[in-house]
C-alpha cells in the first residue's frame, strides 16, 4: 500500500499492562489532496492512529508510511489540530503563531515571520486580533488559531483531532465552514477524527469505519458520494444524505459492536461502500449489492 501519500500498514497498538490491543492489523491509504475522517465509538483506537500518523507514539507492530518515509517521529510536515486549542497562555495570537512559523523557518528575519504568521492569522478571519491572548478569545476564536498556527508551517498534511467537539453548535458549524474553505484554497490533505456523522458527511471524500476496541479493525471505508460543492445549509437536501447517513448512524449504533470478519475477509483492503452504485470492482453498495 506505499504507494499512497499516507500508507497504514498492518498497524498494532497494544499498551504496556493490558493482554489486548486497543487495534490490530490496521490497513487503510490516504491519497494526496484528499480528505478523510475516521469514526469509531470511544475506545477503538482512532486518536492514537492519530497520535502514530504524527510520530507522538509508536506502534506495537506494522507502519505508517508518509510520503514515502516511514514515520519515526514528530514533523512539521504533518500538523496537528487538538482538540483542546493546546495554546501557549502567555503569548499573543500573533505570537502563538510566530512560534510555529519561526520553528520552521529558524533563517528567516523576524519582520518576514511576523508577515507570514499575519497572513494565517487573516486568513482564519482573526486580523485585528494578534494582540490578544487566549484567556481573551471565545472557545471558537482559540480553534481558529490553532488552525492558523498549524497551516502557517505550510504542512503536507493536517491532522485533526476532534477540533470542534467542544464548541457550541452555531460555533462549529462556522468552522466547518472554515475548513471547508480552507482546504478549497489549498488542496491540503487532512486526516481528522470525529464522531459527529454529519460533520464527516460535510467534510471528508471518504469516511472510515471502525469497529469497538479492544481488539477494533477497519470494518469498511464509506466513500462520500455527495457533491463536492456541498454546504450545511442544503447537506440534507442532497439526494445520497440520507442513505449515507443511515448507513453510518446503523453502523455506530448496531454493527461496530458485533463486527465479525465474513469468510475471505482480507484486512489489507478495507471494503469501499458506496450509496451510490459503485464503479465495477471498486467495492458494493450501501444496499450490500457487488460492483459490477
Amino acid at each position: 500500500m506505499s504507494q499512497h501519500f499516507i500508507s497504514v500498514e498492518a498497524l498494532k497498538r497494544q499498551f504496556p499492562g493490558s493482554d489486548k490491543a486497543v487495534f490490530e492489523d490496521l490497513w487503510f491509504g490516504v491519497e494526496k489532496g484528499e480528505f478523510v475522517c475516521i469514526i469509531g465509538h470511544s475506545g477503538c483506537g482512532k486518536t492514537t492512529v492519530l497520535n502514530i500518523l504524527a510520530g507522538l507514539d509508536t506502534p506495537s507492530d506494522g507502519a505508517i508510511i508518509f510520503d514515502g518515509k516511514a514515520v519515526e517521529g514528530p514533523s512539521l510536515d504533518r500538523a496537528v489540530v487538538f482538540q483542546g486549542h493546546a495554546l501557549m497562555p502567555w503569548m499573543s495570537v500573533l505570537d502563538n503563531v510566530l512560534f510555529a512559523v519561526q520553528s520552521r523557518w529558524p533563517a528567516w528575519p523576524k519582520a518576514r515571520a511576523i508577515e507570514h504568521a499575519r497572513k494565517y492569522i487573516a486568513m482564519v478571519g482573526l486580523a485585528g486580533a494578534e494582540a490578544k491572548r487566549p484567556a481573551q478569545l471565545s472557545g471558537g476564536m482559540k480553534q481558529r488559531v490553532g488552525i492558523a498556527r498549524a497551516l502557517s508551517t505550510e504542512p503536507k498534511t493536517l491532522l485533526m483531532d476532534e477540533p470542534f467537539s467542544a464548541l457550541d453548535a452555531l460555533t462549529r458549524g462556522t468552522l466547518q465552514d472554515e475548513v471547508l474553505r480552507l482546504r478549497a484554497a489549498t488542496n491540503l490533505t487532512v486526516f481528522m477524527i470525529t464522531h459527529d456523522v454529519d460533520e464527516a458527511m460535510l467534510l471528508a471524500d471518504r469516511i472510515v469505519l471502525m469497529t469497538n476496541g479492544p481488539g477494533a479493525r477497519i470494518a469498511e471505508i464509506l466513500v462520500n458520494t455527495l457533491p463536492k460543492d456541498r454546504s450545511r445549509e442544503t447537506l440534507h437536501q442532497l439526494p445520497d444524505y440520507y442513505p449515507i447517513r443511515n448507513h453510518l448512524l446503523d453502523f455506530l449504533v448496531r454493527r461496530s459492536k458485533a463486527f465479525t470478519p465474513p469468510a475471505g475477509w482480507d484486512a489489507r483492503k478495507p471494503p469501499h461502500v458506496y450509496a451510490a452504485a459503485p464503479k465495477a470492482g471498486l467495492g458494493v453498495g450501501l444496499d450490500g449489492a457487488a460492483a459490477e
